[in-house]
């Protein structure tokens, strides 16, 4: 059974509605070429965060304000805890934000700009997940998780309802994968509209925990790298409740790129799409310019995750290619 209903995702969209941009889908006539049947991007690099994720946040925290709740943390690879910052900033509700120190800078930076209170620990996401609940003990926080939550996956979820609506002929739909909370929302409401869309997630070959854990049938740990993909990072948490079930349903294949991949989807978005991109939200066309979808059915549609890469690694890598 589901954790959530489509009826959970239109109240979503109510919930989120004027605070989170309804994104754009257009089509790559490069990428289009490549695979031979039409591909179009859903950009959620327009969004005021520069990335999806203020969609499942915002949902999460207005549910939370509705409650009365004035103190709220995460737990974040950098765009959940930009995206937390930012809702709670809009709603009056103090925000801690709990990283690693794998988080690139211009991530912290940005949560710190946006007035919530930072705090760096350990070296991985399981790490900062550890002081984000101390907080909640000690100090009285309320918990928003980065995927494994209702709220947060409706909220995601809110794509797939976009996707379809402007294109019904959708017939496959892919999805940077990490802990979930995106695919799986994109996936249900997409599946729940039309069945047959086939539902490819894509994330890196290095540190996947959601493709170790699907491989494994139960949520595993996974040692956290350094990768040009650094939101898909981290756990999917061994007491995982919703994601991991629901994308062990949802999902009809995983593609695993190595680093050179990615890479080059970063430098293609630039130079054809005209589009600045992290690697995460690369990951999509970078499956596509590998030629490695096995002739899906078209159209396509990539969710182009986010847009918060450090600029300076994207003039090497631009640079570089």
């Amino acid at each position: 059974m589901s954790a959530i209903s489509l009826a959970d995702v239109y109240r979503a969209r109510q919930r989120i509605e004027g605070r989170v941009c309804r994104t754009p889908l257009v089509e790559s006539p490069a990428l289009s070429h490549m695979a031979g049947v039409p591909v179009h991007l859903k950009l959620e690099t327009v969004q005021p965060t520069g990335s999806f994720k203020l969609r499942g946040a915002t949902s999460a925290l207005t549910e939370l304000a509705e409650r009365g709740v004035t103190r709220v943390v995460t737990a974040s690879t950098g765009n959940h805890g930009r995206a937390v910052a930012h809702a709670a900033r809009a709603l009056g509700i103090e925000a801690a934000v709990c990283m690693s120190s794998l988080v690139p800078k211009n991530k912290v930076d940005a949560v710190a700009a946006l007035g919530a209170r930072v705090v760096i620990a350990g070296k991985s996401q399981d790490d900062a997940q550890v002081e984000a609940m101390r907080l909640v003990r000690e100090e009285g926080f309320a918990f928003v998780p980065p995927f494994d939550d209702p709220h947060v996956i409706a909220g995601q979820a809110t794509i797939g309802l976009e996707i379809l609506e402007a294109l019904p002929s959708t017939a496959t739909v892919i999805v940077p994968l990490s802990g979930g909370g995106l695919f799986s929302g994109v996936a249900f409401a997409a599946k729940q509209i039309n069945p047959d869309v086939a539902m490819i997630g894509v994330t890196m070959a290095r540190g996947a925990a959601m493709h170790a854990s699907l491989v494994a049938e139960k949520p595993v740990l996974v040692d956290e790298v350094e990768t040009l993909a650094d939101s898909l990072g981290g756990g999917i948490g061994l007491d995982n409740q919703l994601t991991f079930a629901m994308t062990r349903a949802l999902i009809d294949r995983v593609v695993l790129l190595d680093e050179a991949s990615i890479a080059r989807g970063i430098v293609h978005a630039y130079r054809e799409e005209r589009l600045v991109v992290e690697g995460a939200a690369a990951v999509g066309m970078s499956a596509v310019l590998d030629r490695v979808l096995d002739a899906p059915r078209g159209p396509i549609v990539i969710v182009v995750s986010g847009c918060n890469i450090d600029i300076e690694l994207h003039r090497r890598l631009i640079g570089a290619l």
